[in-house]
């Protein structure tokens, strides 16, 4: 079993930047694709970021490209998204999951375990 806990969600103005992390246990972490998803008020949760087990695979959606810059550091256990120039279209509660496997993926559905949310609203 893995745990995910993410933190560094808030409210921030549009053109500002956070700073997301997930803090996982429970299993050894550099066996495990991470991915950042979010889902805004109304709408199904959509892919944001992914990160194979080594970190030398990343990915970003069209969306956060240029924006969001996903990396982990798997000697403390923990995966990041650095969100700059913020928009508030990126207003949402954002996701922390894992896989199974080293191998990222961009579908929601392919990963086993997720974290509860951190919540981020950027104002105009």
């Amino acid at each position: 079993q893995v745990q995910l806990v993410e933190s560094g969600g808030g409210l921030v103005q549009a053109g500002g930047s956070l700073r997301l992390s997930c803090a996982a246990s429970g299993r050894t972490f550099s066996w495990s694709a991470m991915g950042w998803f979010r889902q805004a008020p109304g709408k199904e949760r959509e892919f944001v970021a992914a990160i194979s087990g080594s970190g030398a695979y990343t990915y970003c959606a069209d969306s956060v490209k240029g924006r969001f810059t996903i990396s982990r550091d798997n000697a403390k256990n923990t995966v990041n998204l650095q969100m700059n120039s913020l928009k508030p279209e990126d207003t949402a509660v954002y996701f922390c999951a894992a896989r199974r496997v080293r191998t990222a993926t961009t579908y929601d559905y392919e990963y086993d375990y997720w974290g509860q949310g951190t919540q981020v609203t950027v104002s105009s």
